[in-house]
């Protein structure tokens, strides 16, 4: 997807639907942070890396936008990319595709805070430094 250069896929399980086998719309949430996490893998040293280095990384805010329906089984891309990085803040967009067609998109902002007393904390260079190289990795 243009603009985005990190993907991961995730295949909706039944468990996942509602009656009719449609994804119910917090499915997506949790699809988010899979595509998040894995992002955090492949460029970060993962999220387990970042809490031991006693940070924890908040999720302050969730925004989704849904553009048709997604069924059991179906196999979905979830897009994701790290922005606007500045002080002890970060958001993450997404887009969420059945192949070339665009299912939901939205964003969630973090922020960084010291694990042991939950006090906001900037971002540290490593990580800012890691998410610059993913964001001006080739798409």
């Amino acid at each position: 997807m243009e603009g985005f250069s990190f993907s991961t896929d995730v295949r909706v399980r039944f468990a996942e639907t509602d009656a009719q086998g449609i994804a119910h719309h917090a499915s997506f949430l949790v699809w988010l942070e899979v595509a998040r996490v894995a992002y955090l893998e492949a460029h970060a040293g993962g999220y387990r890396s970042i809490r031991e280095r006693g940070l924890e990384a908040l999720t302050t805010e969730v925004h989704l936008r849904y553009h048709d329906a997604a069924a059991f089984d179906d196999v979905l891309t979830v897009w994701a990319r790290c922005v606007d990085v500045r002080g002890a803040r970060f958001r993450y967009e997404y887009r969420v595709a059945r192949g070339d067609e665009l299912v939901a998109d939205g964003h969630t902002s973090h922020a960084t805070v010291d694990r042991a007393t939950y006090r906001p904390t900037r971002v540290p260079d490593w990580l800012a430094d890691a998410i610059v190289r993913a964001e001006s990795a080739p798409t």
